[in-house]
């Protein structure tokens, strides 16, 4: 019974790796694998953190792996990462050998993918001047850390391109009522490319609203062109900073009455107004700014032999009835140049050229 005993001792000792039979030797026993610390960032460096043994005299050495397959040369406790580790995942076999020469692995969590370290922003870029029509902004580029190698940018109106990598932009009549950004890419070797946008600004009128004034819109006679188009148009026209808005007139249609009312009126129906208007041309009497559907249609003889766009004719046609009932008379050439909008231009410019907006001179209102 007593030998019974001991031999159950000893097979249970030799199960649990206590008593080794004579003349065998067992492996190590890993009871806590190694750890990889720091970041999988190329040019950073990995460090291994050892795992714990019985028994715990065991000699450790590793080989650094790279999506598994070992990494030539890569035997030491820490790892620096290089270009060829980019997108994959980096490990680490710790091998633990006894007195005996008996050995035992343990493989760490691999760390990844690699990937470039990230530049910081230090200083975001911003449109530095005045957003006003006709001034010039310009572009602040901010900073990274470490120092950017290359810095490329782009001038964006509502999200869309409009010029490339220029330090200055002359805000025109598109950027009018829209919003300006930059949109900048830092690039430097060994790092990720960064690409920050800069608040968006809206670009204003060139003056502040001084006057503001309503208007309706009604036909005369069977108007056969879109009298949609014509709203749009009518409407782009006023708030063109070219035109009288550049005084700091403000227009706003209203469904009806308002302080005049615009009228697109069929060619025969004009002189219904005052014997003073021709059924060849638009014209203004009181509160109606009269426009000639004909004229609207296709502008003037000389306009077109000029070879000027119907659009423009449009702008000077609206311009130059508004301007009457904003107590501007007729106006004359002042000799060359751009002839003033309240000139009858379609009758004779005297030397100077066709011109769709009140000159500088001409924004004055008895209003």
């Amino acid at each position: 019974m007593r030998r019974s005993l001991v031999w159950l001792v000893t097979a249970l000792a030799l199960v649990a790796g206590v008593v080794a039979p004579a003349g065998s030797a067992t492996a190590p026993v890993n009871t806590a694998p190694p750890q990889i610390h720091g970041q999988a960032l190329l040019g950073s460096s990995l460090r291994v953190e050892p795992g714990t043994w019985q028994p715990d005299t065991v000699a450790l050495t590793y080989q650094w792996t790279r999506d598994g397959a070992p990494i030539d040369g890569a035997t030491g406790t820490t790892y620096a990462l290089v270009e060829a580790d980019l997108g994959t995942s980096i490990g680490v076999v710790e091998t633990a050998t006894d007195e005996t020469d008996a050995t035992g692995t343990a493989t760490a969590e691999p760390v990844g993918p690699v990937r470039k370290p990230s530049l910081n922003l230090v200083e975001a870029p911003s449109i530095d001047g005045v957003m006003r029509y006709q001034r010039a902004v310009t572009a602040d580029l901010g900073r990274v850390q470490p120092t950017a190698g290359s810095v490329r940018y782009r001038w964006l109106r509502d999200g869309k391109e409009v010029q490339g990598s220029k330090p200055r932009y002359h805000l025109d009549v598109p950027d009018v009522g829209h919003r300006l950004q930059l949109q900048v890419t830092y690039r430097r070797d060994g790092y990720r490319s960064l690409k920050v946008s800069s608040p968006k600004r809206l670009v204003l009128q060139r003056v502040p609203v001084k006057k503001r004034f309503t208007y309706s819109v009604r036909t005369k006679g069977p108007v056969t062109a879109n009298l949609a188009t014509f709203k749009k148009l009518a409407q782009g026209t006023y708030d063109d900073p070219r035109g009288w808005r550049a005084a700091g007139y403000e227009f706003r249609r209203v469904a009806s009455g308002g302080d005049f009312t615009l009228v697109l009126a069929t060619a025969s129906m004009v002189p219904t107004y005052s014997s003073a208007c021709s059924s060849t041309w638009s014209c203004r009497v009181g509160r109606y700014v009269i426009i000639n559907q004909t004229r609207w249609q296709h502008a003037s003889p000389a306009w077109n032999r000029a070879g000027r766009s119907l659009r423009d004719y449009r702008h000077m046609v609206v311009n130059h009835e508004t301007g009457h009932w904003l107590g501007h008379p007729h106006a004359s050439c002042p000799g060359s140049g751009p002839a003033p909008v309240m000139m009858q231009q379609s009758k004779g410019r005297g030397g100077c050229s066709f011109n769709p907006f009140p000159l500088p001179s001409e924004r004055w209102t008895t209003r």
